[in-house]
């Protein structure tokens, strides 16, 4: 891993003995205050403290910097990209927060700036802060328009508030929170004719969600042109479409959207992660103006106090604008096509009896390992040569990397060296395990 050049250690004044370090003092923060899991999960990592970040790398509170090849989609920009926190800056300025009275400006220009990426036919828009709020609202959209049955899909993911728990497909996050909404069922990703037997059985009830490719699942790609198939059978058993792209949508798959590929277009269209360019949290659902019909009729039925607030919808313009601009879209294509052959010949030549597959599209790849613990111990190798990656909520096994699409030639080559020497290191660590598991 590489370290800053100009770290000034011992900034702040000199510890006596005995006393704790700043590391030692925060992991016992969390665990008096925020999560025993979460601080032990640190110590695996070294219990760095993430400090600042720009671009694709992100500085510890020793002046260790790391790619980030994680964030879980949100940095397809990278971080504190200087035009959205210029648009940031000026609105705090001006006016941050609104009373949500009476008319505000930045937020019919983002959600018209939004829209002009969308495909035709999605012109409602509704703000939120998270990809679970944005799925909420989908949800709700649905059962205000008479659907009260819902179909989501192995392996996918949707949130865990309530709602967005009943759509998502595992059983341990679901467990402990039983009974959750009633009338949901899940089927096969892929399966179109599981899904057609559903939508026969109940013509005009059922509302179907689903993502374009899972990420949460382990980057699962259906087959090709099954997302069609969906459109069609909802379309012809009188259905409602909600299309999750938080995570896929906004140039993360080499399109716009994931839509895009199979040219389809959903009732609602849920986006976040990227939306607030890095810097902010905000989602969006994205509907046509049949769908969103109850929510015009009644402005008060589904409402958050936080829904479209000023500062975050500077984010949104400039986000959207810098992708243009930029061409990020065009550039995830590029850069995943760089990658994903490369790291797929990596893992191949390196630890060819660990690795089940490496698969991806656009800036979204996955590499499945044989089993669990190899995955996590391929994520603390990546960290250990200054890489940054993330886990799979569905898919345990599964190492995502979802880089920005401003990676330069040198970053790129620094992700595939660290891949190169973290995928050696697993293969020794492997091979040192006693037989029959750890």
């Amino acid at each position: 891993m590489t370290v800053i050049q100009d770290a000034r250690p011992g900034t702040g004044p000199a510890r006596g003995a005995g006393a704790p370090s700043p590391e030692e003092e925060i992991l016992r923060l969390y665990r008096a205050h925020l999560s025993k899991g979460r601080a032990t999960l640190a110590e695996l990592f070294g219990s760095h403290m993430e400090v600042e970040s720009s671009g694709a790398w992100l500085t510890t509170s020793d002046g260790e910097r790391f790619l980030n090849a994680g964030g879980y989609g949100v940095f397809i920009m990278g971080a504190r990209h200087p035009r959205v926190i210029g648009a940031v800056e000026r609105q705090l300025r001006t006016h941050p927060t609104a009373s949500r009275i009476l008319l505000e400006p930045t937020a019919a220009r983002a959600a018209e700036a939004l829209v002009s990426v969308m495909p035709e036919g999605l012109d409602r828009v509704h703000f939120g802060l998270s990809g679970s709020e944005a799925v909420e609202t989908g949800l709700k959209l649905a059962r205000a328009n008479g659907f009260k049955r819902t179909v989501s899909m192995s392996g996918g993911y949707h949130g865990k508030t309530l709602g967005a728990l009943s759509a998502t497909a595992n059983n341990v996050y679901q467990q402990p929170f039983r009974p959750l909404v009633p009338d949901f069922l899940n089927l096969p990703f892929g399966d179109a004719d599981a899904l057609e037997a559903e939508l026969s059985a109940h013509p005009g009830e059922v509302c179907v969600i689903l993502e374009p490719v899972q990420g949460e699942g382990g980057v699962i790609i259906p087959p090709k042109g099954y997302l069609k198939r969906v459109e069609e059978l909802v379309r012809a058993y009188e259905g409602f479409l909600i299309l999750d792209e938080i995570q896929s949508g906004l140039g993360r798959l080499g399109e716009w959207w994931g839509a895009d590929v199979d040219g389809v277009v959903p009732d609602v269209m849920l986006t976040g992660k990227a939306l607030g360019g890095g810097v902010l949290p905000v989602s969006a659902a994205v509907a046509t103006r049949k769908a969103f019909r109850p929510f015009d009729k009644d402005p008060f039925l589904h409402t958050a106090t936080f829904s479209g607030q000023p500062l975050l919808m500077a984010a949104v313009q400039a986000s959207i604008e810098t992708i243009k601009e930029e061409r990020l879209v065009t550039k995830a294509v590029d850069l995943g096509g760089t990658l994903l052959p490369k790291l797929t010949e990596i893992a191949r030549r390196n630890i060819p009896d660990l690795v089940v597959e490496v698969r991806g599209r656009g800036l979204m790849i996955g590499v499945e390992l044989v089993e669990a613990g190899l995955a996590g111990e391929l994520l603390i190798e990546l960290f250990n040569h200054g890489v940054v990656a993330n886990h799979s909520m569905n898919g345990s096994a599964v190492v995502r990397f979802t880089p920005p699409a401003t990676l330069t030639g040198a970053e790129v080559r620094f992700l595939l060296d660290s891949f190169d020497k973290a995928t050696r290191e697993l293969v020794r660590g492997a091979a040192k395990m006693p037989e029959g598991g750890n």
